[in-house]
């Protein structure tokens, strides 16, 4: 399990397995964020504790979430639920410690125009911290 925290220790969260990749976005808000993101669904293998506010983008479709006195982007969730009852969610794995998930492959998506994803480059997340 991997657990992640703000600054400031008021939000954390837990994923229940190391993530097979870390997304880093291009859209217009995750590469204002510089976070890198891991995928799972809400109260399902992701877990999320301490009160956050949220920013939700144009489209709503998802609220980015942040701690209200730190200031660090902790996750996002989908809004609302998907046709299996279920929400999606993926938490900033910049929260966690570096160690553990130093070698968790760097997957790229193009979220500003196409919305594709890129061709893997052999990057890990310890690239991205140093």
């Amino acid at each position: 399990m991997l657990e992640g925290s703000c600054h400031c220790g008021a939000v954390t969260w837990e994923l229940d397995e190391m993530p097979p990749s870390a997304t880093a976005c291009n859209c217009t808000v995750c590469r204002r964020y510089g976070v890198l993101w891991a995928y799972g669904w809400l109260d399902e293998d992701i877990r999320v504790s301490g009160t956050t506010k949220a920013y939700i983008r144009g489209d709503k479709v998802l609220s980015f979430h942040f701690c209200p006195d730190c200031g660090c982007v902790t996750h996002w969730r989908g809004i609302g639920e998907g046709p299996d009852g279920r929400v999606r969610c993926a938490v900033n794995l910049r929260l966690t410690e570096p160690d553990p998930v130093a070698n968790v492959p760097i997957r790229h998506f193009e979220g500003l125009e196409t919305f594709q994803d890129l061709a893997m480059d052999g990057r890990c997340v310890s690239d991205y911290w140093f």
